[in-house]
């Protein structure tokens, strides 16, 4: 994502980048990203993290998706289980 001005928010892009990853990040409302960030000693009103979600949100949100682990086809089998214990019909992981 591109950097973001300083210019014209009165927070730096720290804290900007943190309240959007706090909101898409985990299922908050923008009341509990607020008291979130009160509790640091950051004040700002919800609609103020309203308006910086919707500016910086669509693309700080691709990212995530992006990052994470895609799902795979294949399974990992336990070190105890073996095909053997398929074949005779117990499953409980014995040999």
């Amino acid at each position: 994502m591109a950097k973001i001005g300083c210019r014209r928010y009165r927070f730096p892009p720290e804290i900007i980048l943190h309240a959007v990853w706090l909101y898409f990040r985990f299922p908050l409302s923008f009341q509990d990203v607020e008291d979130l960030l009160a509790e640091r000693e950051m004040d700002m009103s919800y609609e103020t993290i309203r308006r910086w979600s919707m500016t910086f949100g669509l693309a700080y949100a691709g990212r995530l998706r992006r990052s994470r682990l895609r799902p795979d086809t294949r399974w990992p089998l336990d070190a105890r289980f073996s095909f053997r214990s398929i074949e005779s019909g117990c499953f409980c992981g014995a040999r």
